[in-house]
């Protein structure tokens, strides 16, 4: 009586259990925190909640891509960053994984495929999936730096077509979870390019883009502004990431390409369907995003802090290493692979109390690497990764 679109059943696999075992012990340092809000960062409570307390009692005016006030001011965010982004060019919705839903809906039918980068933030598949849409994988190429490896991305649309799925989208995560690397102006060039001869859309994911970690001229910050020849580009964005605020369920599209109006027609129509973001939080956006400035700042601060102590607890000669990233909220380690990463993570859980992923959760490849993320507190963090150098260094003796 079920739908077959998901593997519901998935049963505790051994890490879970092994993380479980260790919260009931008590000893657990979590390393995955991604929730800024559990994150002992500060955040302006009276402001945020004078925000909301104006549009409590507000009328409810149904405005299917946002309401004008609130579109104006992620319109003016952008600005602020250096992006020129008219506010007719924005959808609001509830989230970015709601984004991806309309996104699917608009350029997928039911069989279709969209392609996804490798590695990344195991997502997209269940997305899709909600959606009746197949994934094909992509490879993003590691010689030093990340970049796309094009010949990849043309073997995923050639394998999806083999598989009898018709691929109708590009996704590209800018900066990228977990590798944290940039699209750079040369690699979108080659993406408008092959989409635009394959009539593909772009679906470009730039909820980490407010965290890089140092200038660089060629990095793109928003797609659907910088694209000159594709034929629909979307730039992703939202309360989450940008403001530190999961619990303000915001996020937004922004729409490019020289099919940009007929996209914005449709996405309105889907957008209409649900009316899911609610009135309060628009209403609120802008007093959101001014306070949302300072959260992002500690943020910031907290990536550099944590970033500063991973460097120190990993001195050279270490058999531990930190691959290069250029933003975002991870970092790579990389391990021996004496043990997979599956093996040390699950030991990392049991023997050291700390929760990490293991890379192959992110689809890495060529080595043995776990996945941390730099939000939590310092001393936590700096507990956490004395205790996976410890580790290790046991294990190889």
């Amino acid at each position: 009586m079920f739908s077959a679109r998901l593997n519901w059943g998935s049963a505790e696999n051994e890490l879970a259990a092994a993380a479980r075992e260790a919260a009931v012990r008590g000893d657990l340092v979590d390393l995955t925190e991604t929730n800024p809000t559990r994150a002992a960062l500060p955040y302006p409570a009276p402001a945020l909640a004078a925000a909301l307390a104006q549009g409590a009692q507000a009328d409810y005016q149904p405005a299917p891509l946002g309401l004008p006030a609130a579109r104006a001011a992620v319109s003016a965010e952008y600005a602020a960053a250096g992006v020129t982004l008219a506010p007719e060019r924005l959808v609001l919705t509830a989230s970015s994984s709601e984004s991806y839903g309309f996104l699917f809906k608009l350029c997928c039918d039911p069989g279709d495929a969209v392609l996804v980068p490798e590695p990344s933030y195991p997502l997209f598949e269940y997305l899709a999936g909600l959606e009746g849409v197949a994934s094909a994988g992509y490879r993003l190429a590691f010689d030093g730096e990340w970049h796309l490896d094009l010949a990849s991305l043309e073997e995923a649309a050639a394998a999806a077509a083999r598989a009898g799925h018709r691929a109708r989208a590009v996704i590209v995560v800018n900066p990228n979870n977990p590798t944290g690397s940039y699209l750079k102006q040369r690699e979108l060039a080659r993406l408008e390019a092959f989409c635009g001869a394959a009539g593909l859309a772009l679906i470009s994911d730039e909820v980490f883009a407010p965290y890089p970690f140092g200038g660089d001229p060629e990095r793109v910050t928003c797609a659907a502004a910088a694209a000159r020849t594709a034929p629909a580009v979307f730039s992703l964005g939202g309360l989450s990431k940008a403001c530190g605020l999961p619990q303000l369920k915001v996020g937004w599209i922004a729409v490019g390409g020289g099919e940009a109006e007929r996209a914005l027609q449709a996405l309105e129509l889907i957008a209409d369907t649900y009316l899911s973001v609610s009135t309060p939080v628009q209403r609120a956006l802008p007093e959101l995003l001014q306070a949302g400035a300072g959260i992002r700042a500690a943020i910031a601060e907290r990536l550099a802090v944590n970033r500063a102590v991973l460097a120190a607890a990993l001195p050279a000669g270490s058999p531990c290493s930190v691959l290069p990233a250029e933003g975002g909220w991870s970092a790579i380690l990389r391990v021996p692979a004496s043990r997979t990463d599956a093996e040390w993570a699950v030991g990392l859980a049991r023997r050291a109390g700390v929760l990490v992923h293991p890379g192959y959760f992110f689809e890495m490849r060529g080595g043995a690497f776990l996945i941390v993320s730099l939000l939590p507190a310092p001393e936590a963090f700096a507990t956490g990764i004395a205790r996976v150098v410890a580790h290790v260094d046991a294990s190889l003796r």
